[in-house]
């Protein structure tokens, strides 16, 4: 089929490659305009752009869709049997949508219609879900509330980041986009439209990244770093000091005590310490903090203006002591 395709990361990436080696015609690649970066701020390509360029395909990067004549009458005038967007980060209003003669479908990277919106990847693990999924589906002119093609369920590791699921996802999302124009192109597709039992899942901010030793039990909190990893880090203060952490695992009392034996007989006093007290610093395994619920083991973290190290290489550069607390 003859494609324009739209997005931005390498999310997006995976399903560009996919599309154009299985031989459909990509007619143009529209992403979102070069952003600086760096201590030099200097325009970077993103990765969508990075392919196409590579590809020889024309890649298109307007500051609107909304309102902008002149891109639409360039999408009008290549003629496309479809429109396929990934990630691409604005909403298709509906002058573009009425164009393709097949549509324009998405690839999201949830089981719509749970998790609508800008990050549902981090979502899912920030709330402890056991599985996930990619959902292909029709645009229309409400965020991610368009027919359903076809799913994917997933698994979600025990251990898994959003960035670790982020990629496997996106591997995924490519394969279903191919298999989803193929069934489109020979008139087998199926269309689900969306009930209301949808749920949203907004765009983070830095104030979820503030741990809440008070409220949040050591599962809560180990969902948090790895939901937040690697984005912007789950964070807490110590001793004044920013200390961002990047892996963690948790542990009951009754584990924590059947591995530290010496702590045997004085479990009826870790009721009086509070969430956030340092319980024990173990040099070569972390450092193993209180919670609401249940006990933190940091394995992995980041001090301030510092880089990312082991829970022991954090421990021999710095002290840490029983009893300090997080806050």
């Amino acid at each position: 089929m003859k494609i324009i395709f739209m997005g931005t990361p390498d999310f997006a990436r995976d399903s560009l490659k996919a599309i154009y080696e299985k031989g459909h015609e990509i007619l143009s690649v529209i992403t979102v305009p070069d952003k600086p970066k760096g201590r030099g701020m200097k325009l970077v390509y993103n990765e969508v752009k990075e392919y196409a360029i590579s590809k020889k395909i024309e890649v298109l990067q307007p500051d609107r869709l909304r309102g902008n004549i002149e891109i639409i009458e360039k999408i009008k005038n290549m003629n496309p049997d479809i429109i396929c967007v990934v990630a691409y980060g604005r909403i298709l209003p509906k002058e573009i949508l009425s164009i393709p003669k097949y549509g324009c479908i998405n690839v999201h990277p949830s089981l719509l219609p749970k998790y609508r919106g800008s990050a549902p990847i981090q979502w899912a693990i920030l709330n402890g879900d056991k599985k996930t999924g990619v959902t292909t589906m029709y645009l229309d002119e409400e965020m991610d509330a368009g027919d359903i093609i076809l799913k994917e369920e997933v698994i979600i590791e025990d251990n898994e980041t959003s960035g670790e699921l982020w990629n496997r996802l996106s591997k995924i999302g490519a394969k279903l986009l191919v298999k989803t124009l193929e069934q489109i192109e020979n008139g087998t597709s199926p269309r689900e439209k969306q009930g209301d039992n949808f749920s949203i899942a907004p765009m983070l901010n830095k104030e979820i990244a503030k741990i809440n030793w008070e409220n949040k039990t050591a599962k809560e909190i180990k969902n948090l770093v790895r939901g937040l990893n690697p984005i912007m880090g789950a964070y807490s203060i110590l001793n004044g000091k920013k200390i961002k952490f990047w892996k963690v695992d948790t542990l009951t009392k009754d584990e924590f005590i059947e591995k530290y034996q010496e702590f045997k007989g004085y479990e009826y006093r870790f009721s009086d310490i509070e969430p956030g007290t340092i319980l024990y610093v173990d040099k070569k395994e972390g450092i193993y903090i209180m919670t609401k619920q249940g006990i933190l083991l940091v394995l992995e973290m980041q001090g301030e203006n510092a880089k990312k190290m082991t829970a022991p290489e954090f421990i021999r550069g710095n002290k840490i002591e029983v009893v300090d607390k997080f806050e």
